[in-house]
């Protein structure tokens, strides 16, 4: 009798395992999504350099960086407030319209970290102003977002000229 309650015992842990694990997992992969403003006053351009290209007027490969700080209301990925947003990227622009390639590291308020690679596409809305509209993918983090995958968008207003960008982020991400 001894055996076959050990044996009952140990089958019922063995399928408890099989079943659960996977319950287990399938809640921590689910589908988180995000959405944010980013304000102008919280956002600074920190480098820009710009090239004429000389084959039209008003064609310019730019290099630039922005800076963005989340002091009040910070969004929260993962039950950590994101503290800041870096920018780097690259356009072809002629006339402000035409397109570009953003790289961003988004820091929590711990030091952990999560990277994305977007393409960018820009159009004038005149007087040196544009709306710049990006998709791309979580490419990888840091710390409790090591396994992070997702696709991040963007819609911005900006005036590169002025120093001016304000727009939103939506993040959809699994962490594993």
């Amino acid at each position: 009798m001894d055996r076959l309650t050990n044996f009952t015992s140990t089958l019922v842990a063995l399928l408890f395992l099989i079943t659960g694990l996977p319950a287990v997992d399938a809640i921590a992969q689910e589908k988180q999504r995000l959405t944010f403003k980013t304000s102008a006053e919280n956002t600074k351009y920190t480098q820009q350099h710009a090239i004429e290209v000389g084959d039209i007027s008003g064609h310019q490969v730019r290099v630039y960086e922005i800076h963005r700080t989340f002091p009040n209301n910070a969004p929260v990925i993962n039950g950590m407030a994101l503290k800041e947003q870096w920018t780097r990227a690259l356009s072809d622009y002629t006339d402000n319209n035409g397109p570009g390639t953003t790289y961003g590291v988004y820091v929590l308020e711990n030091g952990d970290k999560f990277f994305t690679r977007s393409a960018l596409v820009a159009q004038s809305t005149g007087s040196g102003k544009l709306t710049a509209s990006t998709v791309g993918y979580i490419t990888g983090g840091t710390g409790k977002l090591s396994g992070i995958q997702g696709i991040v968008r963007t819609v911005n207003t900006a005036d590169p000229k002025a120093g001016v960008n304000e727009g939103q982020t939506e993040l959809e991400y699994t962490i594993k």
